[in-house]
């Protein structure tokens, strides 16, 4: 065949197009700072970046120069003929439900009931269908003050058969002294489906030492998929015991759903309070929640800057007080995790501080374009944090205003996603999909 000049120029600049049209990026994820600057005093942190993170894919290598020519010669099909899903935003309409003077924790039970804890000591019982609150008697004594008081509610994994529900709360001890302790009790629900009460109360987890102070309990309480019973342990605003393995302050606990020790942890061998640690150098852990994957991601308030949420692995020490991205109330600078590299570094962490309280990963199909996103209710921002978790990586992905601090997380039984505020006079919220977005 003969090749005249302006047919070899048409072929070079077809090839040279082609070639230029494969681009393959390879980025990192940068956690997002926050976008508020209110401050909380009840926010407390670290943060390192993972040394064993795995990288970024490498990028693909273009194919041969003919095959792209034969492929921009034939139509692309990418997909059906409807148009590209598109979230709403905001992607919800929240809807009030009910009201709750110092409401903290939440629980759904089978029957689709919710179980809300209120920080002076009350238990109460919402009938969702027909917005009647009552209450459920039985509760222990709080030491109701401070950041301290009725905490976390949680059912066992086999509620329906033993009726075990589990509770954590501030316990007063000697010389004005106070810990977070855990207990378990049977529910007993009334005929009149209103109330009810607890009974064969055992108390299955003590914070120890009890000291001064009425702030960083943490006491959120979790269970695996194995039925073992996940506590954090904050602080108590002490900073160094978050760092001495006999003490339980600044520590996340496990334990078998009875109190007992597993003999897998990794410190057991070691006997005493040491023996139920899983991970140590924490502050103040105000959310836990296992992705689909059974890994266990944590969030944690930092100092004067530098929340954390970090993917919990087992005996690691993720550095609080000797590293954080905040630094000190007063304002001396706190060491920066890259500084310290033996220390586990959080996956997103923010400054200026949210204040994060409540968490879900997301696994309903009410949203199902949020499955296994992290959802974090901010005190300080009053906001509902979306954080988008790929993996081993986190990145907070959008945030949204809700106009009061929100204290407590929930996924319920048909997808929808609740919140409840916090202090006096707080509303129960429903979050349901922006259909009209």
């Amino acid at each position: 065949m003969t090749l005249n000049l302006s047919t070899i120029a048409g072929l070079v600049l077809l090839l040279a197009g082609c070639n230029g049209a494969v681009s393959v990026e390879s980025a990192g994820v940068d956690s997002k700072a926050s976008a508020d600057s209110a401050e909380f005093s009840d926010v407390s942190f670290i943060s390192v970046r993972r040394a064993d993170e795995t990288p970024p894919p490498a990028a693909v290598s273009p194919p041969p120069a003919t095959a792209n020519a034969m492929a921009a010669a034939v139509p692309q099909v990418t997909g059906g003929p409807n148009p590209a899903r598109r979230i709403p935003n905001p992607p919800f309409v929240s809807a009030e439900v009910a009201r709750f003077n110092e409401p903290w924790a939440m629980t759904f039970l089978p029957d689709g009931r919710l179980l809300v804890t209120e920080k002076n000591g009350r238990l109460r019982l919402l009938n969702v269908a027909t917005r009647q609150v009552g209450e459920i008697t039985g509760v222990p004594t709080v030491a109701y003050g401070g950041q301290g008081g009725f905490g976390d509610i949680i059912l066992h994994p086999q509620f329906a058969a033993n009726r075990w529900v589990y509770l954590s709360y501030a316990e007063a001890g000697t010389n004005n002294t106070r810990g977070a302790a855990v207990a378990r009790a049977q529910l007993m629900l009334d005929t009149s489906g209103n109330g009810g009460s607890l009974s064969n109360l055992q108390v299955i987890w003590r914070q120890t030492p009890k000291v001064t102070g009425e702030g960083h309990y943490s006491h959120r309480l979790a269970f695996d998929g194995e039925g073992k019973l996940w506590i954090t342990s904050g602080d108590r605003q002490k900073m160094t015991p978050a760092q001495d393995m006999q003490s339980l302050l600044g520590k996340l606990v496990r334990l078998n759903d009875d109190g007992s020790v597993p003999a897998d942890n990794p410190f057991a061998a070691q006997g005493g309070v040491a023996a139920q640690v899983w991970s140590l150098g924490h502050r103040n852990m105000l959310g836990l929640d296992f992705d689909a994957h059974g890994r266990l991601w944590v969030h944690e308030m930092g100092p004067a800057g530098g929340d954390e949420l970090n993917l919990i692995e087992r005996g690691s020490n993720y550095g609080w007080p000797i590293v954080s991205q905040g630094n000190h109330y007063d304002g001396t600078p706190i060491p920066r995790h890259d500084t310290r590299p033996e220390f586990n570094a959080p996956e997103a962490w923010w400054t200026p501080v949210i204040a994060p309280a409540g968490f879900i990963i997301y696994s309903g199909d009410m949203f199902p374009y949020f499955r296994g996103h992290g959802f974090i209710g901010g005190l300080a921002s009053q906001a509902l944090i979306r954080v988008e978790i790929t993996g081993i990586r986190a990145r907070e992905a959008a945030r949204y205003p809700m106009g009061r601090r929100i204290r407590e997380v929930e996924e319920g039984p048909d997808g929808a996603i609740w919140l409840l505020e916090d202090g006096a006079d707080a509303r129960l919220l429903k979050l349901t999909p922006n259909v009209g977005g």
